[in-house]
């Protein structure tokens, strides 16, 4: 339940990577008019968001910008691809088709895919990693390495049948790194011959790979870190003897699949982890000094430029305190160079906007004073680089030799994400580099010599484009302008634009809102379609691209709708802190206040609001329709969160505290508890082989529903893990539930 990916549950299937399917009605028995999208072409091939670059990098000279582009006729299989920044050329380096073998991905590479969401569902090669001296890239596909040149050449590097993980090209290009079998491999480029760093990982010792909670929660995914020379490697070793075993059963439509998995759930034992240094063979091993408490988290770990300590990230059970430790890898022995703290009620959140200085100081990310700002740390003293009541969400890149800093904020809007610079020796003085009206990321190369721009507005999916250092467009990368040929162009006259808008909370603060309505006929009511999620870490109200799914509804003849709550992010922490142990309240309270609002509108018919969330928006769902019987016409909850007990440690004790000390917190905070009090028609739906949000959750709710004799809907998706989607499956997924909103809600007199 990672911040980004639970905000993004519904456009993680209305547009996630499809395959075509053979030509079905409009959806619900409505026919399609012409220039009106139908569910099949939503989300057939090629997919109407346009071309959509991946990864995209720099190569590490800066002669070439390389990405993954997903095919025309496959929009869910991606090749890697390079433009000559020079001539901006463009040729396809690597033909995941041509060189992938088909083989079976290992059980390992499945989980941790299934952990990054952004690959769920995706073919071909979905990652890679340039090799220092830029003549080479790392591109694993189909659970083998490759070795790709410039001139496309490519090379086998390893061929097992137990995959390998994590791979990288280290610092000095001398070895190619991996996990395999547990263990930690490095492979040396000019002999060929395969080195195993550790030999010890089995049963339940791993290393060299990320735990559970590390992967899903902390958003790090790997176990080893390479020194800059190549002299050293720091590796995690963690063990899972402690964890309880949760017996999930992923079952599909031929068969059903027992697993033994070690899931911490909240208020349990977590991984004993360990942290040591080594050479490139294995030997010189040293143990590093995380301090006397064994339950911590390991969070981040970083060599400095010099390659002479290792900076490591700390964090306690309570995630309350982050400390950075400064690591001699010559003893092991390391000292706390400073320490974040969270204030009363509250936690610190991890962040990657930090980046080590040549010069020994940082560039640190901190929320000390109530926002996310940048700081610069130097030789024990901070430097405020900037403030406000806005936040610093990223890091795009640091020009140490001229001292500016670039990062993207939302300094100026609440609802967009802008690029900013800021000069080390202007403190305070900040610089917007982009255009209003848009959303941005941004990425730059190591010397933040230039930079990569993606952009996306709620008429124009994203676009992204090679610029100079004052943000000027060089090059386009992708335009994906909606003309021509687009796959998006024949629908671009029924395209309906974003409504935006803001009501207060019953504390008085601002609550953002989204809409989009068909076109309006004087004195004609429509249904709702309220979008919601709900939960800490994703905002889902922003001046960005939305995809074609909720056009597809509006098409339909339903209002789209989406408010965000107190408790979600970007608007500081005093906003973010009222869920303290208290999930299941302030935000549901909004989300019902987004209703009443809804229901004052003359265009709105007030007995017609359809309510839909997926994972912790499913959790939503439940909480609100028990806490307002019939504010809803019905609800659709997908993949819910019924007990906050059966969820993992790290993410569910970050706002919820320990469940052995508060239980009270755990009790008010259920869905199951309250079953009995749905009235309002419900739809529950849930992938059977969900090893994030268990199926146990769904079927604790069943059982309480029905032992109470709560009438409810029911639809499970028999191989689907927490993203329920594919060919064939998104579409029934869609038309189960607008059947369902039809009979309930939309036509129901």
């Amino acid at each position: 339940m990672v911040k980004w990916l639970m905000g993004a549950a519904l456009l993680a299937m209305g547009t996630a990577g499809m395959a075509s399917e053979p030509a079905q009605p409009a959806g619900a028995g409505t026919p399609a008019k012409p220039g009106d999208l139908t569910l099949e072409r939503v989300f057939a091939s090629p997919d109407l968001n346009g071309s959509q670059p991946q990864s995209l990098k720099l190569s590490p000279d800066g002669k070439y910008v390389t990405l993954l582009r997903n095919r025309a006729d496959e929009r869910e299989r991606f090749d890697l691809w390079a433009m000559d920044t020079t001539t901006r050329e463009w040729r396809m380096l690597v033909d995941s088709k041509k060189v992938g073998t088909g083989a079976a991905l290992s059980e390992a590479e499945k989980m941790q895919r299934e952990r990054d969401r952004s690959l769920t569902g995706k073919r071909g090669i979905l990652a890679y990693d340039w090799a220092p001296d830029g003549k080479s890239i790392l591109v694993p596909l189909d659970g083998d390495l490759y070795l790709a040149s410039i001139d496309g050449d490519v090379r086998r590097l390893t061929n097992s049948t137990s995959g390998e993980l994590n791979p990288v090209v280290s610092p000095e290009g001398t070895y190619v790194s991996f996990v395999r079998d547990q263990n930690l491999v490095a492979l040396d480029l000019k002999s060929g011959k395969e080195i195993a760093l550790t030999t010890e990982g089995k049963d339940t010792v791993h290393f060299g790979e990320a735990e559970f909670v590390a992967q899903e929660e902390m958003s790090r995914r790997t176990g080893y870190w390479w020194s800059p020379n190549d002299r050293l490697v720091a590796v995690e070793r963690f063990d899972e003897a402690p964890v309880g075993i949760v017996t999930r059963s992923a079952i599909g439509a031929e068969g059903t699949s027992i697993y033994q998995q070690r899931y911490p759930k909240a208020g349990t034992p977590n991984v004993l982890v360990e942290l040591y240094v080594m050479k490139p063979d294995g030997s010189g091993k040293v143990k590093v000094d995380l301090g006397p408490d064994p339950d911590i988290y390991l969070a981040r770990v970083d060599w400095t430029p010099d390659g002479k300590a290792l900076l490591v990230q700390r964090q306690d059970r309570a995630q309350t305190r982050l400390d950075m430790l400064k690591v001699d890898p010559a003893t092991g022995r390391s000292s706390v160079l400073f320490t974040e703290e969270s204030g009363p009620k509250s936690w610190v959140n991890l962040s990657d906007a930090y980046h080590l200085m040549k010069d020994g100081s940082l560039i640190w990310w901190s929320e000390r004073d109530g926002y996310g700002h940048l700081y610069r740390w130097q030789a024990g003293k901070w430097t405020q680089l900037t403030s406000g009541k806005w936040m610093v969400a990223d890091l795009a890149g640091v020009d140490e030799a001229k001292g500016r800093v670039y990062f993207l904020a939302n300094k100026d809007d609440a609802l967009e994400r802008q690029l900013y610079r800021v000069d080390l020796n202007k403190p305070g003085n900040v610089t917007r580099m982009t255009e209003a009206g848009w959303s941005y990321g941004a990425s730059m190369d190591v010397k933040a010599s230039r930079l990569i721009v993606t952009r996306s507005n709620p008429d124009q999916p994203a676009q992204t484009y090679l610029a100079d250092t004052s943000a000027k467009r060089i090059a386009w990368i992708n335009e994906n302008a909606l003309t021509g040929d687009h796959p998006y162009a024949p629908y671009v006259a029924s395209h309906r634009p974003t409504q935006f808008g803001e009501i207060k909370a019953a504390d008085g603060s601002v609550l953002h809102w989204n809409m989009i309505t068909p076109k309006l006929e004087p004195g004609k009511r429509y249904p709702v379609f309220f979008s919601h999620y709900g939960g800490p870490g994703s905002q889902v109200v922003r001046r960005a691209w939305g995809g074609a799914l909720r056009q597809y509804l509006v098409d339909q003849g339903w209002i789209w709708f989406e408010i965000d709550n107190r408790g979600s992010p970007e608007r500081g922490k005093a906003f973010e802190n009222q869920i303290y142990r208290a999930m299941g309240s302030v935000e549901v309270e909004d989300q019902i206040a987004g209703a009443n609002y809804l229901k004052t509108l003359p265009f709105v018919a007030p007995d017609k609001i359809a309510t839909y969330g997926w994972s912790y928006g499913g959790y939503m769902t439940l909480k609100m329709l028990e806490k307002a019987p019939g504010v809803f016409a019905a609800g659709v909850s997908g993949a819910p969160v019924s007990r906050w007990e059966l969820y993992d440690t790290h993410y569910t004790e970050r706002y919820m505290g320990d469940p052995r000390t508060v239980p009270e917190a755990y009790a008010t905070s259920a869905a199951v508890a309250d079953a009995a009090k749905i009235t309002d028609p419900l739809l529950l739906i849930h992938g059977m082989a969900d090893d994030n949000v268990v199926l146990e959750h769904s079927t604790a709710m069943m059982a309480a529903m029905q032992k109470s004799a709560t009438p409810f809907e029911l639809m499970l998706y028999p191989g689907q893990t927490h993203r329920v989607g594919g060919p064939g499956v998104s579409e029934h997924l869609w038309k189960t539930i607008l059947n369902f909103l039809d009979r309930q809600v939309k036509d129901k007199q």
